[in-house]
């Protein structure tokens, strides 16, 4: 089954910090570089976490499947979802390859 959907917006994967005291330099250097995701608008059902996300008209992988925003309990998903999912973009795929040493 294919859902369709769109890239509502790229957004940075950033945990924020309790209090000032737990920022360090580490957090710092990584907020200047997140780490981005993709928002998408479609929603994605338990068992969809690992799935490729591509254009249709090219079949290009953009991205991985990787969360689903739950508003209530992950039984409910299925009857109510909320429609807001994060995929990971194919480029940090990439990246994890090369420095892994792992060719396609």
């Amino acid at each position: 089954m294919t859902h369709r959907g769109i890239i509502a917006s790229t957004t940075p994967t950033v945990v924020p910090a309790q209090a000032a005291e737990q920022i360090n330099l580490k957090m710092l250097k990584r907020m200047r570089n997140p780490y981005l995701a993709y928002q998408l608008d479609a929603t994605a059902y338990p068992g969809n976490s690992g799935s490729a996300m591509y254009d249709m008209k090219t079949g290009e992988v953009l991205g991985v499947i990787n969360k689903v925003f739950v508003q209530a309990t992950k039984e409910a998903v299925i009857s109510n979802p909320s429609g807001i999912t994060y995929a990971i973009p194919v480029k940090y795929l990439h990246q994890i390859l090369r420095e892994n040493n792992i060719k396609l």
